[in-house]
């Protein structure tokens, strides 16, 4: 769909078709072969048709090939796997194998283990036996069984089946692609917050990843030498004349920026946001003579600190970090960016994790203000509906930067629905009426004195969506909160009163999370109690429980979450860490440590 961005190879998923290596005069192996290599094919097709790497292909997969009866075909099934650039393994199997000589061995791999339900071979004995097996190495890998029998020549895969795989598989894929690369902070700690001290020892041994920094004056220095792509720039320039409309200037008559001087600042975030492209994965059209600059630092995420070094004095981010994080730009629609505003280097990663699961571009938003229905009918007289009342009110998301503009909602699927596409679903229809929905308000100089542009929208229609935070606690290390819910849609004066209560140059979406009436999901207010932190990056859909499965894949322990217990998918052996899932996590992520430690 799209070239590869980054350095490196996508992750290769391997199928591993385990069998009984029994011969002689009964042929048990050879009246296994075909069922077992169906088996491997039915797996490998299902991900090839569902599962896509960030670029937009389909995940390569790769089978044994042969099936695996004992060691010396397991052997030859790690060479082959190691040649292809393996992470992730599918062991598939109808029936009983010898586990310790067939299971995968390599440390470094992602590992699932498909046990077959049938009653002709004992597949579920296997799948038991390996998973112990599994557990008693260190080793840990996820189970999957169906939950009803098959017939032994029945080559489909149940629903709860392909469930799981699609659940391993995405989680895996998105867990491996983003070993080896670069998380970028172009400054550093914005206004004391937390989240943009960056923790070099978290991202290399929990994600695999590492950290490169540059300070904001890289941008200067480009801008004022002429390194960046003048073609692009150009280019780049004649659309935002085109489609970035402006909106009003909130500042006083007194303060505010002569024409030539606005003009002057839409040419300085352009470049702005050409050059931070550049930073993160090179451009080999720079100016002869720039080899070093070409090279980038292969960076899957960065966060620019802005806050107040940078802004008190040049025009803020806000238009890079909300076009980066866009799924289209002068170029049409493309693979987002993930770039955090304040360098919130833990929201910016959570942003990374849902985009990865789900190739759609991410909100990052202040968790702002909770609005109670009391509050909202003195406020306007309205009376909540709806999910809003459900959930005992709402809560309001606004930040000046980072906001993908896709949060407006106006693609719309076939059936007409507002929807946040993955990015090569993302039409030229779609991205001109995003366009039409948005403004461009210049900065408040009270916050920016330097100036810029700011987005401004309102998400205006009812979709599904999922607010995580990932926070570091001494003590106990990485901890990730998931909160499902819906944006939700107010009748417009009620939105105009409340959004004007706040900054209302800033785009804006009403989240309503789905409560339980207990503990921290009893209703919106104690969603926006408990959470742990100023920020929430926000994904379209209900992906919870995907994100649990890639947590536990990182170690990571979910500490809040409102997924129903039945979808929850982790690793075989945390069920030996007692009898409550919240508990296991916990205990079992402290056991194993980080994935690259």
């Amino acid at each position: 769909m799209a070239e590869n961005r980054l350095i490196g190879e996508y992750p290769v998923i391997g199928i591993r078709p385990t069998i009984d290596g029994r011969r002689g005069v009964l042929k048990v192996r050879e009246s296994l072969e075909e069922q077992t290599m169906n088996m491997a094919r039915a797996a490998a097709a299902l991900f090839e048709e569902n599962l896509r790497y960030s670029n937009g292909e389909p995940v390569k997969v790769v089978i044994a090939d042969t099936t695996i009866g004992r060691v010396g075909e397991t052997a030859a099934c790690a060479d082959k796997f190691r040649r292809a650039g393996v992470d992730i393994t599918l062991t598939v199997t109808p029936c009983w194998c010898y586990g310790a000589e067939t299971m995968d061995m390599d440390p470094n791999t992602i590992k699932g283990v498909w046990g077959f339900n049938g009653t002709e071979r004992p597949g579920a004995v296997y799948l038991a036996s390996v998973l112990a097996t599994h557990a008693q190495k260190g080793l840990p890998a996820f189970g999957i069984y169906g939950h009803d029998v098959q017939a032994a020549d029945d080559t489909s895969i149940p629903e709860d089946v392909r469930e799981k795989l699609l659940r391993f598989g995405r989680a895996a894929v998105a867990v491996a692609t983003m070993r080896g690369k670069s998380y970028l902070q172009i400054g550093s700690i914005c206004m004391g917050i937390g989240g943009s001290i960056i923790d070099p020892a978290f991202i290399e041994e929990y994600l695999g990843m590492r950290v490169e920094s540059v300070d904001e004056v890289e941008i200067i220095r480009r801008m004022t030498e002429g390194i960046y792509d003048q073609n692009e720039y150009g280019k780049a320039l004649a659309w935002v004349k085109e489609y970035c409309k402006e909106g009003y200037d909130k500042n006083p008559e007194e303060i505010q920026k002569s024409r030539e001087q606005k003009d002057q600042d839409w040419e300085f975030v352009v470049r702005m946001m050409c050059i931070i492209k550049d930073l993160m994965n090179g451009n080999q059209n720079l100016p002869e003579g720039r080899e070093e600059e070409m090279v980038g630092h292969n960076a899957i995420a960065a966060g620019f600190q802005g806050q107040r070094q940078w802004t008190d004095f040049y025009p803020n981010c806000d238009f890079p970090e909300a076009m980066l994080n866009t799924s289209f730009d002068w170029n049409g629609a493309r693979e987002p960016y993930i770039l955090a505003t304040e360098n919130d280097v833990l929201n910016g990663l959570g942003m990374l994790f849902m985009k990865l699961l789900t190739n759609r571009a991410q909100i990052f938003a202040d968790v702002r203000t909770y609005w109670s229905p009391e509050a909202v009918k003195k406020a306007t007289g309205y009376e909540l509906e709806g999910i809003a009342k459900q959930a005992g009110g709402f809560i309001h998301l606004i930040n000046s930067g980072a906001a993908c503009l896709d949060a407006c909602g106006q693609a719309k699927d076939a059936d007409g629905s507002s929807v946040m596409k993955p990015w090569y679903e993302v039409t030229e229809e779609d991205q001109k009426a995003i366009m039409a929905a948005t403004t461009w308000n210049y900065a408040d100089c009270g916050y920016f004195r330097g100036g810029g542009f700011s987005s401004h929208f309102v998400t205006e229609a009812e979709m599904p969506a999922t607010m995580i935070r990932l926070n570091l606690v001494k003590g106990l290390g990485p901890v990730l909160q998931i909160a499902e819910g819906w944006t939700i849609h107010l009748p417009e004066e009620v939105t105009d009163v409340l959004w004007k209560r706040t900054d209302y140059t800033w785009p804006c979406t009403w989240f309503a999370p789905r409560t339980t009436g207990k503990g921290a999901f009893a209703t919106a207010y104690d969603v926006m109690n408990n959470w742990g932190a100023n920020h929430g990056a926000i994904s379209y859909g209900h992906i919870g429980a995907d994100l649990i499965t890639m947590c536990s894949m990182l170690r990571i322990p979910v500490c809040m979450h409102n997924v129903e217990e039945d979808k929850i998918f982790r690793p075989a052996a945390w069920n030996a860490f007692g009898m409550d899932k919240e508990g296991q996590d916990y205990r079992a992520c402290a056991a194993y440590g980080p994935l690259y430690k």
